[in-house]
């Protein structure tokens, strides 16, 4: 590799500690397709000397073979690593690059153009200081160069540059450039995106690029390079009240007890009053502790372990904060999100929020409305969609500590979690807790679950039995209520047809309203079992997920989760009530089974085998299980 700085060679220990010393600038690159992101990330790699030298050999001999530029040097291979991005000469997936000047560090997500890839994108901008948005000058404005400028200004960015580039192949001509900036600069102007700088470019001649280009007299702004080098990067936020979210307890010995984490914003010292939430403690720092030794000051971006002086509980996840000036706590949020996931956003479907260090049980109402970024329109949406915009209100099962992610988007951007799989499914964005939520208030009972419980003789429980249409839940079911009241249980039983006569008449069948269904009869059956009640409940709740919600509302133990096991074909044999047949003739839409999916339980407590088991000996078996004498399934 080409030397970068002289003190290589001469003073590799004085070299190293420079570098440790420069400041690091995280940016992305953005705009349409082969408006040349690629192109710039790899002529700044090449001009900042940070190609190896059998790397540039490397590069030459693909271009040659593979590269758009005629047998020139084609510097969109160095980030376009993807075979299939270098056959179709695109970026699909996030690429990152290092590279350093004397001045700074840096690190550049190269992200993709097309509007399939969007979620991509978001993954590159989540951590992005600064955004080179990209214009081919022949093309102008398009519709992927509006939809990642509002992204940008959604997801936070605080630097924007407006890159024109190829103006090689429009002459130079400043009326272009005149026009394209005041047609971009109408539109920024709707999203609230006031604040960028525009640079006229080529970046495969290197025109304005690392310096002024004779070829654009006319422009007296500074080369894309000088203008990163000089980008403010942490003194915004070392500006704002402090924030340091807890990532661990750091408990080396008995006599240390300290609590590690990444300042996200602010300063501390030692003797300064803190609060840790959402627990509203407080106490005041004793030591700033890190590998080098003890600090007098810790500000924003760097990590650090605090001691205090007063023995108070807090646990991976809080925030310490500044005590004059702390954060908000709150269960229930309005959120932006984007949807990043093939399987659709369903309102009501339990999802698992993290935030920071801290992940809770979370569910989505329906969309207040999502976005359509092209026109910047808000649409009705019951659900959305891989890469789709829209504004929500979330529920946690437990508050958090926040700030709106105008002000911090370390407390104020989150990611959903789906709980069954583990892939992340969206990236969101608090705005402002609901007022409801500071309101409503858990009120203390004397007379509890187990108070309850016992008056009766019994441990409340539910009993959730699933399975495919016509599998025999609800005669099963039935058959087990009749055992255990002649036995002198108090029970109830919640069936999937009858509670659609009542407090679920006004849900259809639609995945969205499937999800609903199981909600509100989840929650029902909590306090039934709250009141001491066994409960049985009939329903064939298709979704894993759904099951999952019903469980978690109950204490370990009294969820009993059996699957009533009838294959397709000898349930739609039976089909007692028809409805196989009218699904099958499309009479009847969104029907599990046939047109809808079922989701098989993986770990029941009890399986019922019904190719094997009649409902009689079913019945026997739960039942005698509820009461303790088997604990097994057949």
């Amino acid at each position: 590799m080409a030397h970068q700085s002289d003190l290589i060679a001469e003073d590799i220990g004085a070299y190293l500690a420079a570098h440790e010393r420069k400041s690091l600038l995280r940016f992305l690159t953005c705009g349409s397709v082969d408006d040349g992101k690629s192109t710039l990330i790899g002529r700044l790699l090449y001009d900042s000397k940070m190609i190896f030298e059998d790397q540039l050999a490397a590069l030459e001999a693909d271009s040659k073979k593979v590269g758009t530029q005629g047998g020139e040097i084609d510097f969109a291979l160095l980030v376009d690593g993807l075979a299939a991005e270098r056959e179709q000469g695109i970026t699909i997936d996030v690429a990152y690059r290092f590279f350093s000047t004397d001045k700074r560090k840096f690190i550049v997500a190269d992200t993709p153009g097309h509007e399939q890839y969007t979620r991509n994108m978001v993954t590159g901008a989540s951590t992005a200081d600064a955004a080179v948005i990209l214009i081919d000058a022949r093309k102008g404005v398009l519709t992927q160069t509006r939809r990642h400028s509002y992204l940008v200004k959604l997801l936070g960015i605080r630097h924007v540059i407006l890159a024109i580039n190829k103006m090689d192949l429009v002459d130079w001509s400043q009326a272009r450039f005149d026009e394209i900036l005041a047609d971009y600069r109408a539109f920024a102007a709707q999203i609230g995106l006031t604040d960028f700088t525009a640079i006229p470019m080529s970046a495969l001649r290197g025109d304005n690029i690392t310096s002024h280009s004779e070829a654009a007299p006319w422009y007296q702004g500074p080369a894309l390079m000088s203008l990163l080098e000089d980008l403010p990067v942490e003194d915004d936020l070392r500006e704002q009240p402090f924030r340091m979210p807890v990532q661990w307890v750091n408990r080396p010995n008995l006599d240390f007890r300290g609590f590690s984490g990444f300042i996200s914003s602010g300063s501390v010292r030692p003797g300064d009053r803190i609060k840790v939430l959402p627990s509203s403690r407080e106490s005041t720092v004793d030591r700033i502790v890190t590998m080098g030794g003890d600090l007098d000051e810790a500000v924003a971006g760097q990590s650090v372990t605090l001691t205090l002086k007063d023995e108070i509980d807090v646990s991976r996840g809080d925030v310490i904060a500044q005590a004059a000036s702390p954060p908000e706590v709150a269960d229930q949020f309005e959120a932006t999100i984007v949807w990043m996931d093939d399987e659709a956003m369903l309102p009501g479907r339990p999802y698992l929020l993290k935030l920071g260090a801290r992940t809770v049980g979370a569910s989505i109402t329906e969309p207040k409305h999502k976005v359509n970024v092209n026109t910047l329109e808000k649409l009705a949406a019951k659900r959305l969609e891989l890469n789709e915009i829209g504004v929500c209100n979330l529920s946690l099962d437990a508050p958090i500590a926040f700030d709106p992610y105008a002000d911090n988007r370390e407390l104020g951007g989150f990611i959903l979690i789906d709980r069954i799989s583990n892939r992340t499914v969206a990236a969101g964005m608090l705005h402002f807790a609901l007022r409801r939520s500071q309101n409503v208030h858990w009120q203390a009972l004397d007379v509890d679950k187990a108070a309850r419980g016992a008056l009766k003789g019994q441990r409340g429980r539910v009993v959730w039995l699933t399975g495919l249409s016509g599998s025999g839940k609800s005669t099963i079911a039935n058959l087990v209520e009749k055992k255990l009241h002649a036995n002198g249980r108090h029970t109830y039983l919640l069936d999937g047809d009858n509670v659609r006569h009542g407090l679920n008449k006004d849900l259809g069948f639609t995945d969205e309203d499937r999800v609903e269904n199981i909600r509100r009869v989840a929650e029902v059956a909590k306090l039934m079992v709250d009141a001491g009640l066994i409960v049985l409940v009939s329903f064939i709740s298709p979704f894993r997920a759904e099951r999952q919600l019903a469980r978690d509302l109950q204490a370990d133990g009294d969820f009993v989760e059996v699957f009533v096991d009838t294959p397709l074909e000898i349930a739609e044999a039976r089909d007692v009530k028809g409805l196989y047949k009218k699904a099958r003739a499309g009479q009847l839409k969104n029907f599990t089974g046939i047109d809808s999916p079922y989701e098989a339980p993986e770990t029941p407590e009890i399986r019922i085998d019904t190719t094997r088991t009649s409902a009689e000996q079913a019945a026997e078996v739960i039942a005698a299980w509820l009461e303790g004498e088997l604990d097994y399934t057949i």
